[in-house]
């Protein structure tokens, strides 16, 4: 069982916001990009369930998700979207967390102007409510961001976190010092956990190699252990500088030390255990 606990989907025609996918630099990934599409690269690499992750900050985003897995049993999960900061963010989960497919929340904290949101009083309400009801949020951050993971980690210590592609460290240029402290300050809180995700599109797009994500990997490692790391593909967005199956074997690679009760770990027990997934479902369309 191999679970890739970071994907997604997009339909342009869908009445979302798409305008990211627009810019220039995205033009490769601006088309659909379904379940359908995204099958034959599962079995190619022996991967067996998936979580889709939002993208869009809409309600109506998690039901379009959720009628995909209703119909594709490989998606194990459904990472969603609620507004933390609404004064309706309780009955805007209650919609959906009784569905077993709803296995947790995302806000694009990345995309947001002030740096300090995420910690924001209004938005760690918010959090707390997800906490109250055991539902995992995933930190989508750049550096700058992380550390607001360790207070995070204080002020909510019951609510299950994964950092979305180790906080996209700058592997163009090289740097970890900054990053690999802060990571290592939220990996003190047991309930913080990390996704080996999104690496390839922090390094260079054309000419990246496996030996340049290492060194953010180990860090990962030696932080978190394998007991809360876990694998993510990041597709279709990885298909800006490399196909499902360069990233999963780049990572595959780095692994190869590590044991097989350690690989288990990273590539099913992790993710499974932090969503709660039901990896035994099934039906006609795989």
């Amino acid at each position: 069982m191999i679970i890739d606990a970071h994907q997604h989907f997009w339909k342009l025609d869908l009445p979302f916001d798409y305008e990211w996918l627009r810019e220039p630099q995205h033009e490769k990934i601006c088309r659909d990009f379904m379940p359908v599409d995204l099958l034959p690269q599962l079995v190619d690499a022996g991967v067996t369930k998936t979580v889709f992750v939002q993208t869009q900050h809409s309600a109506d985003e998690n039901r379009w998700a959720l009628s995909l897995a209703d119909r594709f049993s490989f998606i194990a999960g459904i990472v969603g979207w609620v507004d933390l900061k609404s004064e309706h963010c309780e009955k805007q989960l209650l919609e959906f967390r009784d569905n077993p497919l709803f296995v947790g929340v995302r806000h694009i904290t990345q995309g947001e102007p002030d740096d300090d949101f995420i910690v924001r009083p209004d938005v760690v309400r918010g959090l707390k409510i997800l906490e109250k009801h055991g539902v995992p949020f995933d930190l989508l951050f750049y550096t700058r961001h992380l550390k607001h993971a360790a207070t995070l980690g204080k002020l909510l210590p019951s609510l299950p976190m994964a950092i979305d592609h180790l906080a996209k460290p700058k592997i163009r240029e090289g740097e970890i010092s900054e990053w690999s402290r802060d990571l290592k300050n939220a990996a003190a809180f047991p309930n913080i956990y990390c996704k080996l995700s999104g690496m390839v599109t922090e390094a260079d797009w054309k000419t990246w190699k496996p030996a340049q994500l290492k060194p953010y990997v180990d860090s990962a490692l030696e932080a978190f252990g394998p007991e809360r790391c876990m694998f993510g593909s990041d597709w279709p967005v990885c298909e800006l500088a490399g196909s499902y199956s360069q990233v999963s074997g780049a990572l595959q690679q780095l692994l190869l030390p590590l044991s097989a009760s350690e690989k288990h770990q990273i590539y099913c027990e992790t993710a499974s255990r932090f969503y709660g997934l039901n990896q035994n479902r099934t039906d006609p369309e795989r």
